[in-house]
């Protein structure tokens, strides 16, 4: 059953979120992820949920996320998006 990784984002510093942004897509590749909204524009139709920059990432199994997540490729990026970025990120399992 697909995953998916659902990202609410708000960069704090756009010189040191380059450098996350320019690594991170290899690792989600790396893992079998790809990108299906990567910043686009959103428009609230309901509700007051205004999301500042929204991703979201299909893999094949929240099982693959997890490893996406712990495998030392994301960590260390991860640690850069702390420090460039505030987040919110949950993790959905498909139908």
């Amino acid at each position: 059953m697909a995953g998916y990784v659902i990202v609410d984002l708000q960069v704090t510093d756009a010189q040191v979120y380059a450098e996350f942004r320019e690594k991170v897509a290899g690792t989600v590749e790396a893992h079998g992820g790809k990108y299906l909204v990567r910043g686009g524009s959103a428009e609230a139709i309901e509700g007051d949920w205004v999301p500042n920059r929204l991703i979201v990432m299909e893999f094949e199994s929240v099982a693959q996320i997890k490893t996406w997540l712990a495998s030392p490729e994301f960590t260390d990026l991860r640690e850069i998006r702390h420090r460039s970025a505030t987040a919110n990120v949950i993790v959905v399992e498909g139908v």
